[in-house]
């Protein structure tokens, strides 16, 4: 599905996006037993240019990545096999315990075969699923994924998050070109204009300059470096609310679990064989405190009563354990096989180029995903407002006509048909399902003047979120120059 900005709305939406968007780039790492350190064979250069390069055996560096979680552990490893010599540098080489970027989509699962990462989900205890369950005020419907076309195995994957990071790590780390090395990164180097290295901290407290002609930042959503390179309006609509359910069924086998409740959505999924990841979204930047209770007693007036029956006693263990862990809504974007045509990283406008023409390409499938996670999260949110309200009915009644109706929908979420029109299709077909609703048995003013807000309301919801992906090139990349550039000349 990592990956969340609103985008990382249903924990697969989240998932998805995040999976789909990891895929599209291509990175990869590997973790060795601990970090590798500078070794006495290793030694400092100086360049012309005055910055200090780490040399590893006497060789160079091609590309420097910071961080290796999913993004640049994938990075790492792809980049490696095709011969690029990667130094990886990341601030904790132990396992992660993270709440989100736990349940791959189809699509994503299929590009992490054609990564040559699949063998990443072997050995820790990942889940196949097969679609969603949707429930709201008491009704239920099963939505499950389009795989008729593909092989067996294909379907979605859940797991722990941190363990599928560990596995990503051994891989990349199995390329003798790839060096993995925790340390921590406090700076870029930068000279005219251009991004020459980094600056940072070795596990044992050593200050090393490293330079590389491409540095590749993937250091997650709380970066400290992301500010020195952009200005960006992050947006923390809200909050997840993470539990761990363990040795309880959900109602539906091998499916991810969303539950439309007030205010906002709640998530259910397996990520082991005995274990059910509850995903609470608490709207908003500050949720209530976790130190004082404040947190339990909100999951347990709030929460608990709104969720499936069989969900209820292990739901309320879960919160008694005390193990509640939050994370707030982001989200990042990296890079896929752009580099393969670059045979000289050093060459700066030609990597400018290609960079964009790469941004260019990957627009429609990524805005799509980035879209429809934005809408659906509005749409799916409770609210006091009389057409948004039959907005969110309209969808859940939509979804339940099943064939095409949640087919269409469910190949956009799952990565298997990520096309923009299709998305803009179904998602006012829902609106007009949901006047066609209002207008039986018969009109009347009333409902003629709702009908028109709820079109307003769709149209209010969706155009600006694709405003802010871009509609040139959302819908029309062909009309972007960076579309037709080739790769360059030997």
């Amino acid at each position: 599905m990592v990956m969340i900005d609103q985008y990382i709305l249903g924990g697969f939406v989240a998932s998805l996006f995040g999976f789909v968007l990891l895929c599209n780039l291509r990175r990869k790492i590997k973790k060795n037993n601990g970090s590798k350190i500078v070794r006495k064979d290793q030694c400092i250069k100086t360049s012309n240019d005055g910055i200090h390069r780490l040399a590893v055996d006497g060789v160079s560096t091609d590309v420097i990545i910071v961080g290796a979680g999913v993004a640049g552990a994938a990075l790492a490893y792809t980049l490696g096999k095709e011969g690029r010599r990667v130094h990886v540098i990341e601030r904790d080489l132990t396992e992660p315990d993270r709440i989100v970027g736990e349940l791959l989509q189809p699509g994503g699962y299929l590009k992490l075969i054609e990564l040559g990462l699949k063998d990443c989900l072997q050995d820790i205890d990942a889940q196949q699923v097969f679609g969603y369950a949707l429930y709201m005020d008491g009704k239920s419907t099963k939505l499950s994924y389009p795989l008729e076309k593909f092989n067996s195995d294909v379907s979605g994957r859940s797991f722990h998050n941190g363990r599928f990071i560990q596995r990503m790590r051994e891989k990349a780390a199995t390329l003798p070109n790839v060096r993995l090395e925790q340390g921590t990164v406090t700076s870029l180097l930068e000279e005219e204009g251009t991004i020459k290295g980094v600056q940072y901290k070795t596990k044992n407290g050593e200050e090393i300059t490293a330079s590389a002609p491409l540095t590749i930042v993937c250091d997650g959503c709380f970066s400290n470096l992301r500010r020195s390179l952009c200005t960006p309006k992050v947006d923390v609509p809200s909050c997840f609310v993470g539990l761990v359910l363990e040795n309880c069924d959900l109602p539906f086998a091998n499916h991810g679990h969303v539950v439309l409740a007030d205010p906002s959505p709640i998530l259910f999924y397996p990520i082991s064989s005995t274990e059910v990841r509850c995903l609470v979204d608490v709207p908003g930047q500050k949720v209530p405190s976790i130190a004082n209770g404040e947190m339990a007693t909100y999951l347990k007036t709030v929460v608990a009563p709104q969720i499936p029956s069989q969900l209820y006693d292990a739901f309320i263990a879960a919160i008694d354990k005390g193990k509640i862990k939050t994370m707030p809504n982001r989200n990042i974007v990296v890079i896929r096989d752009l580099l393969r045509p670059i045979h000289d990283l050093n060459d700066a406008t030609t990597l400018s180029k290609y960079l964009e023409s790469f941004y260019t390409l990957r627009k429609p499938v990524a805005s799509t995903i980035n879209t429809l996670a934005g809408a659906l999260y509005k749409v799916f949110c409770a609210s006091s407002d009389q057409a948004r309200k039959e907005m969110r009915e309209a969808c859940f009644g939509y979804l339940s006509l099943g064939g095409i109706f949640s087919n269409g929908p469910v190949s956009l979420l799952s990565g298997l048909n990520p096309r923009p029109l299709s998305l803009v299709l179904h998602f006012f077909a829902v609106a007009v399902y949901g006047v066609s609703r209002l207008f039986l048995p018969f009109p009347t003013p009333k409902r003629i003047w709702l009908g028109a807000r709820l079109l307003s309301g769709a149209s209010g919801i969706i155009f600006p979120i694709m405003n802010a992906e871009g509609f040139r090139q959302m819908f029309f990349p062909a009309t972007v120059p960076a579309y037709y550039r080739s790769p360059p000349v030997n």
